[in-house]
């Protein structure tokens, strides 16, 4: 039996629970903020933005998330963006293309953590370096789905990255 969108999120509150994000936020506002860009493609894709970093960020695996009755394209999109022991990054985006689900789960995660108001509140030289790493993954991870699936996600998460869509079709 397969756990319902409310299920999974109340499985992500409480495996989150206590963690904060680079700016010191709740890290569920971020998941929640990645499964609302996701909303859009299902039920299923909007639940892999709610565990898109519990198997890297938690006690959690690919294991234990299907018999706790995740679907399988939730897992296996969630495992498809989980980072991989020794991976660079540009590896990781490279082989997380290879998924349509998965890509559309990291351009949501990529575009959430790319928000001005969120960037503001980290030091500058982070600020520019993580500008510089989400900037050249969009280059792939753009190129491997539709303008209109990027569009949509961006519209909900991030609409100023909207510019930057233009530039790039």
């Amino acid at each position: 039996m397969s756990l319902t969108l409310a299920e999974v999120h109340d499985l992500a509150t409480h495996a989150h629970a206590g963690q904060t994000d680079k700016i010191g936020a709740p890290y569920v506002h971020h998941v929640r903020a990645v499964a609302g860009a996701l909303a859009p493609f299902g039920t299923e894709l909007e639940m892999a933005g709610l565990l898109h970093d519990i198997v890297e960020d938690t006690d959690w695996t690919p294991e234990r998330l299907l018999i706790a009755g995740v679907p399988p394209r939730t897992v296996a999109a969630v495992v498809a963006v989980t980072n991989q022991p020794g991976e660079d990054y540009q590896d990781k985006v490279r082989r997380i293309t290879a998924s349509r689900d998965a890509t559309l789960v990291k351009i949501a995660d990529n575009a959430h953590n790319s928000r001005r108001d969120r960037a503001e509140l980290l030091p500058a030289e982070k600020r520019e370096r993580l500008a510089r790493k989400y900037a050249a993954a969009r280059r792939a991870l753009w190129a491997a789905v539709a303008p209109a699936d990027i569009e949509t996600i961006l519209w909900i998460v991030n609409p100023q990255l909207l510019t930057d869509l233009a530039e790039h079709i």
